[in-house]
């Protein structure tokens, strides 16, 4: 007997497990339900044991299926991932994930110019605040704000992080805002990406504990949202800055105090610790890292990479 099990119906069997169906693999797979069940039977016979009890329009896996199936899927999945993965290189695709907030504020506005700088370069875009699993989500490089320790990634340092107080024009005209005291009669829009309002107000303002419990807020879950609410007078919101780089520019957001509270997270490139990295992957890093360099409003930034 060969040591290797026929693949094409390791294929069904996958398929006729996940689905709970011999008719909905075939489907799946663009066979008849027949052709499902002879490759399924041809591996029993193969193994010398029942996979599925068989009955009237309906298969149910016998535990030995089960416990066979729960060993081999994982290697099927690895096999699809890898061959995915491989396709995506030879097509040139490039998969980058990054938070929503930095995505839209800072990364948006110069896709063109990266698309001008390489013409040739097939980008995917997608957003997420969780941070990217590289063995099972199709991404060849991500954008992390965090403190920039993964001993299991390469993890590029592309812009360190500060905390600044920003609201709109009219709401620092109405509240007064001269000095950060000022702030205890406003509303604080928190948000989860820079949730640093009372270590800020601490440092900065003479304001008591019990005195900075008692300021009115707002939480939001997205930085965006927490910003679009200080445009439109709804309170001060503590974010990066350059998170409101085109805001700043246009005159619906001011910095009132000029206080930056330095955090120990930052904007970070990660991607997996290989020897040899995709062009596109180099390409791209090369042109966020000058980009970064060039913004008009940066907190300290630097190309050092960690291992």
């Amino acid at each position: 007997m060969r040591p290797i099990p026929p693949l094409k119906a390791l294929v069904a069997l996958e398929a006729a497990m996940r689905l709970g169906s011999f008719t909905l693999a075939a489907a799946e797979l663009s066979v008849t339900p027949g052709a499902v069940g002879q490759q399924i039977q041809k591996l029993e016979e193969w193994l010398g044991v029942a996979l599925f009890v068989r009955q009237i329009r309906h298969v149910t896996p016998t535990a030995e299926g089960s416990a066979y199936f729960a060993r081999i899927q994982p290697a099927l999945a690895e096999i699809v991932l890898a061959s995915r993965r491989l396709q995506e290189r030879r097509n040139k695709g490039l998969r980058i994930s990054m938070p929503p907030s930095f995505a839209a504020k800072w990364f948006a506005p110069r896709m063109a110019d990266l698309l001008q700088a390489h013409p040739g370069i097939a980008l995917s875009l997608s957003t997420s605040t969780a941070m990217v699993d590289f063995e099972l989500d199709a991404v060849d490089l991500a954008v992390r704000h965090f403190d920039g320790v993964d001993p299991q990634l390469a993890v590029q340092l592309l812009c360190a992080d500060e905390a600044r107080a920003y609201c709109s024009p009219a709401y620092a005209k109405h509240f007064r805002l001269k000095r950060p005291d000022n702030l205890q009669s406003t509303t604080l829009l928190h948000n989860t990406q820079h949730p640093q309002w009372r270590e800020w107000l601490i440092r900065f303002s003479t304001l008591a504990d019990a005195q900075i419990e008692t300021i009115a807020g707002i939480q939001f879950d997205q930085s965006l949202m927490a910003i679009e609410a200080a445009v439109h007078a709804q309170g001060v919101v503590l974010t990066s800055p350059i998170l409101v780089e085109a805001e700043l520019a246009g005159g619906s957001l001011v910095e009132p105090f000029g206080k930056a509270l330095p955090l120990p997270s930052g904007y970070y490139l990660v991607h997996p610790d290989v020897r040899e990295l995709p062009q596109g992957v180099i390409w791209l890093k090369a042109w966020m890292a000058e980009r970064m360099n060039a913004t008009p409003v940066p907190p300290a930034c630097s190309q050092t990479t960690h291992r």
